[in-house]
């Protein structure tokens, strides 16, 4: 049973940090491409930042230089550091993973508020 489990959101001011987690089981986990999305109230889902297995990144234009994905296969675990957040940064931050035909699985979702 494949199981995605993100821990970490919180309630923030903006300019401060928040570490996301997401501890996958079930799956073989150095394969997979692993992402973070968010999904704002009234808004579409969208692709915050990926990791593949060789360790390449990609992140969404709005949070470059902000935001850090990062893997540890060892604990098959992968991160998201979020510093400097602002208020459009609140959503829901769900964690996927995929691999070539398997998947994509998805986690319950952490929320992420950000006042200002």
């Amino acid at each position: 049973q494949v199981q995605l489990v993100e821990s970490g959101g919180g309630s923030v001011q903006a300019g401060e940090s928040l570490r996301l987690s997401c501890a996958a089981s079930g799956i073989l986990f150095r394969l997979y491409t692993m992402a973070w999305y968010r999904q704002a109230p009234g808004k579409e889902r969208e692709l915050v930042a990926e990791i593949n297995s060789s360790e390449d990144t990609n992140y969404v234009d709005s949070v470059k230089g902000r935001f850090t994905i990062s893997r540890d296969n060892a604990k098959a675990s992968v991160y998201l550091q979020m510093n400097n957040l602002q208020p459009e940064d609140t959503a829901v931050y769900v964690c996927s993973g995929s691999y070539v035909s398997a998947g994509p699985f998805w986690g319950q979702g952490t929320q992420v508020t950000v006042s200002s």
